[in-house]
């Protein structure tokens, strides 16, 4: 187990990085504004449960095997380059729903289910090899060998990376997810809205596409 000072520093360093702008805390951003912070709160979920894969992952051996396989590396990155280009197409080709100020604000377009939401986080967050490897540098920078298991420490460690990307990652949610409100009373303002979330995807994918290990 991790000392208290370890567990409280790696905690500050972890809430660091997840308000560092990257493709996860932008993509809870997007999918906020465009359809609500339930939508967001969502997708967090589903990026903090690939964060526990990633962790058992390190914890287990795997990450280092898999670094070491650019095959899979590759395979990662298109497959995960190929999801966001899907995203960036259904974006472009969203259109407006504008909400009466009576009625109850409801996610632009059509909206899914909040386990689709979850679902569509896991994979953006688990088809990024570059998460995985990051790991696997980042993690173990923090673990004592003389203070017993490393594997152990590892997810625990993990654990608080996950808890605070939930909330930092739940405040941009709920932030965009009120400004996304607003902008559904706009038809004018959902379809400029849903460009930017198209170019942003896409402009992600080709990122994604193009790393390297």
């Amino acid at each position: 187990m991790p000392t208290l000072e370890t567990l409280v520093a790696f905690f500050g360093v972890a809430v660091i990085l997840a308000l560092t702008p990257g493709p996860d805390n932008i993509f809870v951003l997007l999918q906020s504004a465009q359809r609500g912070w339930r939508a967001g709160l969502a997708v967090v979920v589903g990026l903090c449960s690939g964060i526990l894969v990633h962790t058992a992952a390190v914890a287990l051996g795997l990450a280092a095997v898999f670094a070491a396989s650019a095959v899979a590396f590759t395979v990662l990155k298109f497959c995960g380059a190929a999801y966001l280009a899907y995203l960036a197409w259904q974006a472009l080709r969203a259109r407006p729903e504008v909400v009466s100020e009576q009625a109850p604000a409801t996610p632009a377009g059509s909206a899914p289910s909040p386990w689709r939401m979850v679902g569509r986080g896991m994979v953006m967050n688990l088809t990024n090899p570059k998460v995985l490897v990051f790991f696997l540098a980042f993690l173990p920078q923090f673990a004592d060998p003389a203070l017993g298991s490393v594997a152990p420490q590892l997810m625990v460690l993990g654990i608080v990376f996950m808890v605070a990307t939930l909330l930092m990652f739940g405040a941009i949610a709920c932030f965009s997810g009120v400004f996304g409100t607003l902008l559904q009373r706009s038809a004018r303002a959902q379809t400029v809205l849903n460009r930017i979330a198209g170019l942003v995807f896409l402009g992600l994918a080709v990122r994604l596409a193009t790393v390297d290990r």
